[in-house]
């Protein structure tokens, strides 16, 4: 079975993207960048590592230093619950999409990384 595209593009290429959603709803690269260490265990300097190699999805979170044991209680993505999304890394990037969009829909912080 051939690959989805999104697995091969390259994060970096897609990662501005994620700021500028979150910028047009007066949130910040700041606020998408912790998203991202939340989520993966990535640091500024490893996150600025991927950007720098161009790394793609699948490298992306394959090396990632840790997903968080949080990830579950994120629940539906996409009118799809997490579970029942078969290919693990196809999960880890509805993880991160559900995530940006709920910081750009206005979220707390504080609820978007599930912490109360």
């Amino acid at each position: 079975m051939k690959k989805p595209r999104i697995f091969g593009m390259s994060f970096g290429s897609v990662y501005p993207l994620y700021i500028q959603k979150a910028e047009k709803k007066g949130r910040t690269k700041a606020e998408v960048d912790a998203i991202i260490f939340w989520l993966t265990g990535y640091d500024e300097a490893g996150l600025q590592q991927v950007l720098d190699q161009k790394v793609d999805f699948e490298t992306f979170f394959k090396e990632a230093p840790a997903m968080n044991p949080n990830v579950s209680l994120i629940g539906v993505i996409c009118g799809y619950r997490v579970e029942e999304i078969e290919d693990p890394l196809m999960q880890q990037i509805r993880y991160l999409d559900k995530l940006i969009d709920e910081l750009a829909k206005g979220k707390a912080m504080e609820k978007i990384l599930r912490q109360n």
